[in-house]
């Protein structure tokens, strides 16, 4: 990082990164203690940092558009409503978990689109904790930097995050899915079937998880546990839903889509390893029309961009993928036609980005 030296007048101690991600199937489920699927992209956040002898962090991001780095003193992290607010979070969760740093300059560039669904917040998060971790030599391993990054972005950022995000930047590697138990943090590398390549594209519509009905939707999951008496939603079965569908709109249609959306996953699974194409279709579609009904994340154009994905006629499988509101979809395409089939969808949308157009394959 050429800019490093301009900015900060002299070269870097350490350089990092950590992909962004996106999630094959199993959503909303990480912070209900269920499973998901996710896996690393291709696009990448990429920092570079050089150790300081006070307390002082000077950090600047490409992104942002300053001309100058922004700054602030380790132990005195405040919210500022910025982008900064991922650093600072994640150095204050750092600290608390006592871990002993110095300050440090940092230059942060990334090509993870903001606000489309692929954890642009989270591969920031831990790529910085890589570079932490290698500045000083932190005895931190990738599921307790993991946590640490929810953390801050939990109690810094304020948005109610799951594990999954920081989780698959920090375990996820290009070639395969990631299957997490999200209760016990057991991971499993999953081949993706050979006969299917990966196709990721936003809609060009962002979505901002730090407030409005994220939020809400993790409150009514937790008022649902409460009042059926679990701790996780995910400790609930098909044989609960009866049950859970008594309970006051829409707390019912949340336990509903949360049971069958980690069903979808051990499906989806099993369907990878048999190559059963036709099963990982049916999947995704069942896990966005539950997306869109039951738990009514997604929105007339994430709807629209999926049902041509689902109609092009090289695409096995289609759905909303991220936290909803707007974002990206994700999409398995036969092998050998991912970019012809993903420039169709997004010229008969009319917006959006191909972001992998040709991509993981197993």
């Amino acid at each position: 990082m050429t800019d490093f030296a301009r900015l900060f007048g002299r070269a870097p101690d350490v350089e990092q990164s950590a992909p962004g991600r996106v999630n094959l199937i199993g959503e909303h489920t990480d912070y209900n203690g269920g499973l998901v699927l996710p896996a690393a992209i291709p696009q990448r956040t990429r920092v570079a940092l050089a150790r300081r002898s006070d307390r002082r962090v000077r950090a600047w991001s490409r992104e942002a558009g300053h001309a100058e780095p922004d700054e602030y003193r380790l132990g005195a992290e405040a919210r500022g409503g910025s982008w900064l607010d991922y650093v600072s979070g994640v150095t204050a969760a750092l600290v608390e978990a006592g871990f002993a740093v110095d300050g440090f300059d940092l230059r942060i560039e990334s090509d993870v689109p903001l606000g489309s669904g692929l954890s642009s917040s989270a591969a920031l998060e831990v790529a910085v904790l890589r570079g932490l971790r290698a500045l000083y030599a932190l005895e931190l391993d990738d599921v307790g930097l993991a946590r640490i990054a929810q953390r801050g972005e939990n109690e810094w950022v304020g948005a109610p995050v799951g594990i999954m995000d920081p989780l698959a930047a920090s375990l996820a590697v290009p070639g395969s899915a990631l299957l997490i138990d999200t209760r016990t943090l057991a991971v499993e590398p999953v081949a993706l079937p050979r006969a299917l390549e990966l196709v990721v594209i936003s809609s060009g519509i962002a979505h901002d998880h730090a407030r409005g009905d994220y939020r809400t939707r993790r409150a009514e999951c937790e008022r649902a546990a409460a009042a059926l008496g679990v701790a996780y939603l995910s400790d609930l079965g098909e044989a609960d839903l009866p049950r859970a569908l008594a309970l006051p709109e829409p707390l019912g249609q949340r336990v509903r889509h949360v049971v069958r959306e980690n069903a979808r996953v051990r499906e989806t699974v099993a369907a990878f390893a048999a190559g059963d194409v036709d099963a990982v279709g049916r999947a995704f579609a069942a896990s966005h029309a539950s997306l869109r009904d039951d738990y009514q994340v997604s929105i007339p154009g994430i709807d629209r961009l999926v049902a041509i994905a689902a109609g092009d006629r090289d695409v096995a499988a289609a759905r909303l993928t991220g936290g909803g509101f707007g974002g990206s979809i994700v999409a398995l395409a036969r092998r050998g036609t991912a970019a012809a089939a993903a420039r169709r969808i997004v010229a008969a949308y009319g917006a959006g980005q191909v972001l992998v157009p040709e991509g993981t394959r197993g």
